[in-house]
């Protein structure tokens, strides 16, 4: 099992910043990846960022060159840093994780930008 537990939402102003912490109960170097996905109102959970046990990383279309996920050395930690934040960023933020072909998600912070 995976436990994850996500922390760093808030509300913060168009063209802020926030930075997203996922505590996971496993290294990543014990799962498959580790990413962040957001799901806004009426809206279906989409992926944000990806990345793997070598560092490899991908991202969402919308959030490229804005957004970026990280891990601390240890690999317990994932990181989300959101720069120039936008209106249609405002989700709740979930923390994801795969591990023998099975998905862990995190209880979800919330990311709400004003304009």
């Amino acid at each position: 099992q995976v436990q994850l537990v996500e922390s760093g939402g808030g509300l913060v102003q168009a063209g802020g910043s926030l930075r997203l912490a996922c505590i996971a109960s496993r290294s990543i170097f014990t799962v498959n990846f580790m990413a962040w996905y957001r799901q806004a109102p009426g809206k279906q959970r989409d992926l944000v960022a990806v990345i793997t046990p070598g560092g490899s990383t991908n991202y969402a279309s919308s959030v490229k060159g804005r957004f970026t996920i990280s891990r601390d050395n240890a690999g317990n930690t994932v990181y989300l840093q959101m720069n120039s934040l936008k209106p249609e960023d405002t989700a709740v933020y979930y923390c994801n994780a795969e591990r023998h072909a099975i998905n862990y998600w995190g209880q979800g912070t919330q990311v709400t930008v004003s304009s």
